[in-house]
């Protein structure tokens, strides 16, 4: 005989009011990072009354961090609906509304992540009210990771522990319910020069870092003209890689020769090139210059790269997201954690409720007309991936 839950979870709105009110800022400023473990607490104890089977997975190396996976069913496959538990830091000064109170306003609900992306796992449960995991022929899971805004250290503790989940996964990113089935890759990368310090007086006195960082400008901007005019990809808006210079220091004094100096780069890498060969060719660009003029020359991460994520645009998951919502899959530059759940050996899309214009902000909303069609859609995908039997 199946087993029946003795109890439900609660209604989709008190779902809600109690994942925004969990404080879960991830940051890499430990003054400013939270535990997420109050939250996936939370959402455990709902998973477990709607009849899930319910793991709390540890980060290694990471105190008061986890990973939450609700399981609905048994079997080989299945459909894994994925959501990261954390927000960003916040200014409270520039909200008008309490971003740790849901508030409906407008036709909106206004809380730190209303749309960015808390909000979809509530949903989640909600799509799942009511199964039966005896009529599920594949298994039903429910994600939470962690410190997806700063380090990705939640799902990439699920690739180290190469445990496979389902077949299918749905990142609930705000995409504005366009699926989505690549992105590109992002990289943040310091390139430091060292020279030699003297008096501003004398030039010979010293070795400026600063000139020899104008050098190194001029070949990274070169470089990237030359990965525009060899990487495309139609399928992307900007159908090129990018690279921005997003930050510059050095020296300390008008009068000193400087003798240190610092850029800050970011790269967005099409599918199908590696972050590590393009950070290689980065070292090489900075290497060339920095021995021709004697100085002391440094490229590193400024923080672990996320790879580029692509699913083939023929995949049975792309197909049925196209069909349920009408939309052709597309394609962005923001990172997500598609390409860790994709090296699980799962078909992965990105697909959730919210906008990426009201991740990050003051005052982030999730509009209300957008529930009942993402849950008619998770539904759905829920009905197709683990009730009826389809190829693929």
């Amino acid at each position: 005989m199946p087993v029946i839950p003795s109890r439900e979870p609660p209604d989709l709105m008190h779902m809600l009011r109690g994942l925004i009110a969990a404080p879960t800022v991830s940051s890499l400023d430990p003054s400013r990072d939270q535990s997420n473990r109050p939250l996936l607490e939370q959402l455990a104890g709902w998973l477990a009354d709607a009849g899930f089977r319910v793991e709390l997975l540890d980060i290694p190396g990471a105190p008061g961090k986890a990973n939450l996976l609700g399981t609905l069913g048994s079997g080989p496959g299945g459909l894994v609906l994925s959501g990261h538990s954390d927000t960003v830091p916040y200014d409270a000064e520039l909200w008008r509304h309490d971003p740790f109170r849901l508030t409906e306003d407008g036709g909106r609900l206004y809380g730190l992540g209303t749309s960015d992306m808390k909000s979809f796992l509530g949903l989640a449960l909600e799509a799942a009210r009511g199964l039966d995991a005896s009529l599920l022929k594949r298994p039903l899971m429910i994600l939470a990771t962690a410190d997806e805004e700063s380090s990705m250290a939640g799902a990439r503790a699920l690739v180290e522990a190469g445990r496979p989940l389902g077949r299918y996964a749905v990142i609930g990113e705000p995409t504005g319910l366009r699926p989505v089935r690549a992105h590109k890759g992002v990289m943040g990368e310091v390139v430091r020069l060292r020279g030699h310090s003297g008096h501003a007086s004398d030039p010979s006195l010293g070795n400026n870092a600063l000139e020899g960082m104008h050098e190194v400008l001029t070949d990274i901007l070169a470089w990237r003209d030359t990965l525009k005019e060899t990487h495309r990809d139609d399928a992307f808006r900007i159908a090129w890689p990018t690279l921005s210079l997003g930050h510059i220091h050095g020296g300390d004094a008008v009068n000193r020769i400087c003798g240190q100096c610092e850029l800050h780069v970011d790269i967005r890498a099409l599918p199908g090139q590696d972050p590590l060969a393009l950070r290689a060719e980065l070292s090489g660009h900075v290497a060339a210059v920095a021995e021709q003029r004697g100085l002391g020359w440094e490229v590193a991460p400024l923080f672990e790269s996320i790879p580029p994520a692509s699913t083939p645009a023929g995949a049975a998951l792309v197909r049925a997201a196209e069909d349920l919502t009408g939309h052709a899959a597309e394609t962005v530059s923001f990172g997500t954690e598609a390409p860790f759940l994709t090296a699980l050996g799962m078909e992965t899309i990105v697909l959730g409720p919210g906008d990426i214009a009201q991740a990050h902000q003051p005052d982030e909303f999730l509009a209300l007309e957008r529930i009942p069609a993402m849950l008619a859609v998770l539904r759905a995908l829920i009905r197709r991936f683990c009730i009826v039997t389809r190829p693929g």
